[in-house]
C-alpha cells in the first residue's frame, strides 16, 4: 500500500504556533489526494454490529439521532431532510483509511485515537460542538462549510438533548469551504460546526486521545489496588500518648499519607501500567485472532523467505525505555525486550510494514515474540493478508 503524504506542510511552524492553540485551515497539502473509500462502503459498515455507528437526521435545531448497526434498508427511506452517517474507527477496517494517519505520526501514536468517517447529505451535520481533543478534519469528497468559534469548557451552555453536545450559544469567528484533500485543523475546546454544500460529502476525522486527570488516576489506583495484600497494614510503632485522644496527629497524617503516596509516585509501576493502558484496543471485544495458530517453525520459514509483516490497524503498539532495553506493549500486553527483540521493537513500533532482515529473521527469541503477536491477532505475514 501506498502511504499517503504532505508536500509544503511546515511541522515545526505547525507544533510551535497552532498545536493545541487555534484551529488552522491547510489547503490540499497531499501530493497527490484521491477519496479512500466510497459512500457504499461506509454504508456497509454501518450494518455491521461490530462496528460503532450513528446516524444523524435534521439540522439546525431538530436533530434526531439514530445508532447502529444499521438496516440497510434504512437508507433507502431517508427522504429530504439533511442527513450525516458517522462510522468511528473506520481505519480499522479499510487499509486505505488507515493510511491516512501516516502524515499525522509527528504526535505520538499514543496519543492517535481512531479515524471516523461521515458522510451527509446536503445542509448535513451534527451542529455546533466542541470536542475535549484534537482533530483534523479531511476533506475527502464534495464540499463542506465549516465554521470555528470561542474556546469552550464546562460552563458553556448545552442545548437540551440526549444524544448531541449541542452548544446553547455559537460565536463564529471564522469560515472557510473545504474542498477535497482539504484540511482543518481544530484544537480541545474550540467550538466548531460543519455543514455539508452539496450531497455527496465525506470528512475523516482523525482523532486524537487525551486522558483525564480523573480518568488516570482512577484506572492506576485501580491497578494498584488489584495487587496490593490486606495485610498491608498502618503501624505506629512508638507512638506517644496526646493530650486529647480525639486529635488525628500530624504525625498519623504523615504516616497514612505516605502509605498512599508512596504507591502513586512509583514511576516504574506508572510507566509499566501507562504502557499498557495507552495500548488497550478501541474494542478489545472484537476478535483478530487467526483461525489457525502458528507455530515457531512456521514463523521461522516464512521469515527465512522474506514474508513482511503488517501491522493490525486496530492494534496499538508503543514502547517504553527500560534498563537496558524496552518494554514493548501491544493491545495491552507487555514485552520486555533487549538485544535483537529490541531491535526488532523498535522497528516494529516505527513501521506500519516491516521486512525482517536475516539476523533478526534467524533469531529465535524474535522468532517466538513474532509468534505470540501473531496468534494476538496484533500483526500478520503480509502473504496472508
Amino acid at each position: 500500500m501506498t502511504f499517503p503524504t504532505f508536500s509544503g506542510f511546515d511541522v515545526t511552524t505547525f507544533l510551535r504556533d497552532y498545536w493545541q492553540q487555534k484551529p488552522l485551515l491547510i489547503r490540499n497539502p497531499w501530493t497527490s489526494w484521491a477519496n479512500p473509500l466510497e459512500p457504499d462502503e461506509l454504508a456497509g459498515l454501518a450494518c455491521e454490529p461490530e462496528v460503532e455507528s450513528r446516524l444523524v437526521i435534521g439540522a439546525q435545531g431538530s436533530w434526531a439521532v439514530e445508532h447502529g448497526p444499521l438496516a440497510e434498508a434504512r437508507f433507502a427511506r431517508l427522504g429530504q431532510e439533511p442527513s450525516t452517517l458517522l462510522v468511528q474507527a473506520v481505519d480499522h477496517h479499510v487499509p486505505e483509511v488507515a493510511a491516512l494517519i501516516a502524515p499525522f505520526r509527528f504526535i505520538p501514536d499514543w496519543r492517535i485515537d481512531d479515524v471516523m468517517v461521515s458522510y451527509a447529505t446536503d445542509g448535513g451535520g451534527v451542529g455546533p460542538h466542541f470536542d475535549q481533543y484534537d482533530v483534523f478534519l479531511i476533506q475527502g469528497s464534495g464540499s463542506r462549510r465549516w465554521r470555528v468559534g470561542q474556546h469552550c469548557g464546562p460552563e458553556s451552555p448545552l442545548l437540551p438533548h440526549d444524544e448531541l453536545r449541542l452548544l446553547a450559544n455559537f460565536e463564529a469567528t471564522d469560515e472557510w469551504l473545504l474542498e477535497p484533500g482539504d484540511i482543518l485543523y481544530v484544537p480541545p475546546r474550540i467550538a466548531h460546526d460543519g455543514v455539508a454544500v452539496g450531497d455527496g460529502c465525506m470528512t475523516y476525522s482523525v482523532g486524537f486521545r487525551a486522558p483525564s486527570r480523573s480518568e488516570l488516576i482512577t484506572h492506576f489506583v485501580d491497578d494498584l489496588v488489584a495487587e496490593m495484600q490486606d495485610d498491608d497494614r498502618y503501624v505506629d510503632p512508638g507512638i506517644s500518648t496526646q493530650n486529647n485522644p480525639g486529635e488525628i496527629s500530624g504525625d498519623a497524617l504523615a504516616r497514612l499519607h505516605h502509605m498512599v503516596t508512596e504507591k502513586l509516585a512509583d514511576r516504574q509501576s506508572f510507566a509499566r501500567w501507562f504502557g499498557g493502558y495507552s495500548t488497550t484496543p478501541k474494542y478489545p471485544e472484537v476478535d483478530w485472532t487467526p483461525e489457525d495458530p502458528f507455530c515457531v517453525e512456521e514463523v521461522s520459514l516464512k521469515l527465512v523467505n522474506g514474508v513482511a509483516l503488517t501491522r493490525n490497524p486496530a492494534s496499538r503498539f508503543s514502547f517504553i525505555q527500560s534498563g537496558h532495553g524496552v518494554e514493548l506493549f501491544v493491545d495491552g500486553q507487555c514485552f520486555p525486550c533487549s538485544g535483537g527483540d529490541e531491535v526488532f521493537a523498535r522497528l516494529l513500533c516505527a513501521q506500519n510494514r516491516l521486512a525482517v532482515v536475516p539476523e533478526l529473521a534467524c533469531s529465535e527469541t524474535v522468532q517466538l515474540l513474532i509468534m505470540h503477536l501473531l496468534n494476538m491477532g496484533c500483526i500478520a505475514f503480509e502473504w496472508d493478508e
